[in-house]
């Protein structure tokens, strides 16, 4: 199966919520991604442009993007967005499938 990296921020009214009542959300997340088929591989806090990160494996691109679609509806994330994520094998794979591609520059000579 694929791997997904979301990264997510928070609300200020979110934050605000967890203040009062700290919850550990890797069990909503792991909750909502096993029903989808997939597993949480991680979830992680951090400092900066987003406020956490979380790995997932899912089926497909579908389920990943309605693991960040259903978690965004909830109302708690002023933004998320979800990266595909391929291993060095696939990454291989498609240098070779880019070498004989026939696209040439605009302008440039055929």
């Amino acid at each position: 199966m694929p791997f997904y990296l979301m990264r997510f921020s928070y609300t200020p009214e979110a934050w605000a919520r967890l203040i009062k009542q700290p919850e550990d959300r890797r069990t909503v997340a792991r909750s909502v991604v096993e029903t989808l088929g997939g597993k949480l591989h991680g979830f992680w806090y951090s400092f900066g442009e987003h406020d956490g990160y979380v790995l997932i494996e899912a089926p497909d691109n579908v389920s990943a993007a309605a693991f960040t679609v259903g978690i965004s509806a909830g109302g708690s994330l002023r933004g998320a967005e979800t990266a595909v994520l391929l291993t060095v094998e696939e990454t291989l794979d498609m240098l070779k499938k880019a070498q004989g591609l026939p696209y040439r520059a605009p302008g440039a000579s055929s």
